[in-house]
């Protein structure tokens, strides 16, 4: 008889699913980014820009794999809440007004915010979810 896998095999198996290691790659691409983000423009662009392009895999991959879950769900809008931060603050030193780019900033973030919020509270457990067309 087979042994079924206990509570701590079945969550760690969460950490390794395609979707969340598509994520992983994303976090190191947008680190190696930033770290270039100041002394060279190109390679700071590539990874950055690979970034997003992997943030697009990872929700196709999640969904064609059935590895949805709610760990990727937040590695997935935490890692775009701080890749867009830290663009926004790099843009804010190298542009005046750089006012501009943190009221962006703090806009994103507030926004985000809210529609989670507000998603919790009509009893959603997604706010990707907008089968219903309520506001």
């Amino acid at each position: 008889m087979a042994k079924k896998p206990g509570p701590r095999s079945s969550k760690l198996s969460v950490y390794l699913y395609i979707p969340n290691i598509i994520g992983y790659i994303r976090v190191l691409l947008n680190c190696f980014a930033f770290s270039q983000c100041l002394s060279n423009k190109i390679l700071f662009s590539i990874p950055y820009f690979l970034s997003f392009v992997c943030d697009a895999v990872d929700g196709w991959c999640a969904r064609k794999f059935n590895q949805v879950s709610t760990f990727g769900a937040v590695l997935d809008m935490v890692t775009d809440r701080i890749s867009t931060a830290c663009l926004l603050v790099v843009l804010s030193q190298l542009y005046k007004p750089g006012l501009s780019f943190l009221s962006l900033l703090a806009l994103d973030i507030a926004s985000h915010w809210l529609q989670m919020y507000s998603t919790f509270l009509t009893g959603k457990t997604s706010h990707k979810d907008v089968k219903d067309s309520s506001s």
